[in-house]
């Protein structure tokens, strides 16, 4: 995104302040993690050796700036707090881990659709922004990101109630080289302990705690996960092997649908995965929902076109 499309969105949406893990920092893990993977295994790609670096677009950009819905903040505030072990490390769950396993297990179940470069990846995710001293807008954000990463894509940002007042706004989004594109994440290793290697790696000496930190990075690529199963479930298992996840029997998505979450962090830092009671797909987070992800075949258009 170029600084007057970013200064466009900030005039929509503007800062919430600073989050658990600071935008640039978490930019910075996943670019170092990628580059990691991408020496080992390259990721899929028709351009020739000449033609430089592939560009690449986030596939997560409403978790940077959507903060959780403050009802929802205050109950999870009140009721929930890292499992704190001897010395003041994060301990196990072992709740937490057998959960974990359960989602892998369902995630790995599920079939991975063919899906070709020049589509685009289409989610739709919802949360809340803080206007300054004037209250919260609720907003819905439909993004179409190129799947791999070398064309413009679009966003469109629609206030659903709040003091901004309701409207629609479309913005062009162009290839991001800082981003994280479908095929990337289609190129991360599926065994849980290479995978566990690389998130620890790659977040060594950050945020809060470095739990805190790998289970940030985590969770930034669950959202385009959803469309790559092994990965998805490699990702459940790398977390469970992570301390400081408790599992929250009544937990809200940000956009207020009930499900069965899995917590970490105290705080600020504090932050809940949501997914569905019965089937256990992933919902989201209390920070941005989930409401719907596909690939599609051009820019504008939706699964129902």
């Amino acid at each position: 995104m170029n600084p007057t499309e970013r200064e466009e969105l900030a005039r929509l949406l503007p800062s919430p302040g600073e989050p658990a893990l600071p935008s640039d920092r978490l930019a910075q893990l996943e670019a170092h993690l990628m580059q990691e993977i991408t020496r080992e295994a390259p990721t899929p790609s028709t351009r020739s050796a000449g033609d430089g670096p592939v560009p690449s677009r986030p596939l997560r950009l409403l978790a940077a700036t959507a903060i959780p819905l403050g009802t929802v903040a205050a109950v999870v505030a009140a009721v929930l707090t890292v499992v704190i072990g001897r010395g003041g490390q994060p301990s196990t769950d072992p709740k937490a881990v057998e959960l974990l396993n359960r989602i892998a297990a369902v995630a790995a179940a599920q079939d991975t659709p063919p899906v070709r470069d020049e589509q685009y990846v289409y989610t739709v995710t919802q949360g809340t922004q803080q206007i300054m001293d004037e209250g919260q807008d609720t907003f819905r954000r439909s993004d179409w990101l190129a799947v791999d990463g070398e064309r413009d894509g679009l966003s469109r940002i629609t206030v659903l109630a709040g003091p901004s007042g309701k409207r629609t706004r479309d913005m062009k989004l162009q290839a991001d080289p800082n981003g994280t594109t479908y095929r990337e994440l289609e190129a991360l290793p599926t065994d849980t302990g290479e995978l566990y290697k690389k998130i620890w790696t790659a977040t060594k000496g950050q945020g809060p705690t470095h739990e805190k930190a790998a289970l940030e990075m985590i969770g930034s690529m669950l959202q385009g996960a959803t469309l790559l199963p092994a990965v998805e479930a490699a990702l459940y298992r790398t977390a469970a092997r992570i301390p400081g996840v408790t599992v929250v029997d009544d937990a809200q998505d940000a956009a207020g649908r009930a499900g069965v979450g899995l917590a970490f962090g105290d705080g600020k830092d504090h932050e809940v995965w949501v997914f569905e009671k019965k089937n256990l797909s992933y919902l989201g987070s209390d920070r941005a929902a989930l409401l719907d992800i596909d690939v599609v075949d051009k820019v504008g258009q939706t699964p129902a076109d």
